[in-house]
């Protein structure tokens, strides 16, 4: 029987209320084309507030350095099981907070401070783990970057095969945030083989894709494969990693006590039904919707006179060139936000402005078509992008585009707030 009182955020604090109202309000009336961003489940929301935020769990199932674990050694063996089963891997581990704490504990696994691992730039479409001169990773180990061909812009596999037996790396990171070509992991693996090199790869933005068996998966062919849960997989924010059963304890160790120290109980439960969602026979439908809208906004978006990066797009993402429009992508983004659509401005490959203001925005689906946005629905999307960012567009284009997408959002709300 409960004995203490329950009160509302509204009553325990009227500020963070307030704020959390209007966040609320800001993101029923934005389409979110963020390609890092989508909405989680309720019942993934759910159990992110429930009791086990409470429970401290240092240690693994069984393996605990606090008491009173035993239930929640049963969810985080569940969301291990889950993990492996989708992912078709030989060992989860769902601890890691976040995906660049998965990719330090990889490291730690794989190579030595100061060795050589060979990782996408982050101009190009890598991540700030992948080598970035202001991360950790660019700071503790020798990263030699490697690109998309000027012409193509696509990965050029015999020019990361050749820098490879060039230079001779520890490592070869496999994974990007802003390409929006397949990965040839198979291809990667054989590089790395080749150059006496491991293969990590890090699927955090294409993990939902590869789970509904539309992408190639990475975990058949890399040492070790990180990932997120918050992108395309529609779980809540966290990491995980996946390997063989011959890197387990080394994997496990380098994530606690390693890397963190208590994990989050709430979050790991929260994977676990993510892992369950992502199981179901709609999840590949909602996949293939995001996929063909991706497509879909590439193509509307070349009708109205944009360059899109690499011509097109085989996943979620659309990188877009603005250079051509004389348009940088921080005032893009801008004034698209001003018209209801959240973007995120993005370097492109080779690009000549600098990384906080760029040549280019990135735009993905996820989150639109977890809305019920289709085909249609995208076409008209392009056509507000086109009309916000054409040389006419003005205050007065965002205004009205505003009101489109406020008309538009109310027709299809965010699951959980309607």
């Amino acid at each position: 029987m409960k004995t203490t009182k329950a009160f509302s955020l509204a009553q325990r604090d009227s500020q963070v209320a307030r704020i959390l109202n209007l966040e609320e309000e800001r993101q029923a009336n934005t389409i979110n084309l963020i390609a890092s961003e989508n909405y989680a489940s309720q019942a993934v929301l759910e159990i992110q507030s429930s009791i086990l935020t409470d429970k401290y769990a240092e240690g693994y199932p069984g393996r605990r350095y606090y008491s009173g674990c035993v239930y929640v050694d049963e969810i985080e063996s569940l969301a291990d099981e889950r993990a492996k089963k989708l992912f078709k891997a030989g060992h989860a581990n769902v601890q890691p907070h976040s995906g660049s704490q998965a990719n330090m504990a990889a490291y730690s696994v794989l190579v030595e401070h100061g060795d050589t691992i060979m990782g996408m730039g982050l101009s190009h479409g890598g991540h700030l783990t992948h080598g970035s001169e202001v991360n950790f990773s660019g700071r503790w180990y020798n990263f030699v970057p490697y690109g998309v061909d000027r012409e193509t812009e696509r990965l050029n596999y015999d020019e990361i095969e050749r820098l490879a037996l060039k230079h001779k790396p520890k490592l070869i990171v496999a994974g990007a945030s802003s390409y929006s070509r397949i990965v040839d992991f198979e291809r990667f693996r054989y590089i790395a083989d080749k150059a006496g090199a491991r293969l990590l790869a890090d699927m955090a933005h294409i993990a939902g894709i590869v789970a509904a068996g539309l992408h190639p998966s990475p975990v058949r062919y890399a040492h070790i494969t990180t990932s997120t849960t918050q992108k395309t997989l529609r779980g809540p924010r966290g990491g995980f990693m996946l390997c063989d059963e011959e890197l387990a304890s080394a994997v496990d160790a380098a994530v606690f006590p390693g890397m963190q120290g208590g994990p989050f109980m709430h979050i790991i439960a929260a994977k676990a039904i993510c892992f369950l969602e992502a199981m179901q026979p709609e999840f590949v439908s909602y996949q293939r919707a995001a996929l063909d809208n991706a497509r879909v906004l590439a193509s509307e978006l070349q009708r109205h006179g944009m360059r899109i990066v690499s011509g097109g797009t085989d996943n979620h993402i659309v990188l877009v060139d603005l250079s051509p429009l004389g348009i940088t992508g921080k005032d893009a983004e801008e004034a698209l936000l001003a018209a209801g659509i959240s973007v995120n401005r993005n370097t492109i490959p080779f690009d000549t402005q600098p990384p906080r203001v760029t040549s280019g925005i990135r735009m993905g689906t996820p989150a639109m078509t977890t809305r019920g946005f289709g085909k249609e629905e995208t076409k008209r999307v392009a056509s507000y992008i086109a009309g916000v960012l054409s040389p006419s567009g003005d205050k007065l284009a965002q205004e009205q585009v505003r009101r489109q997408v406020t008309e538009m959002c109310r027709c299809f709300p965010i699951p959980g707030l309607a």
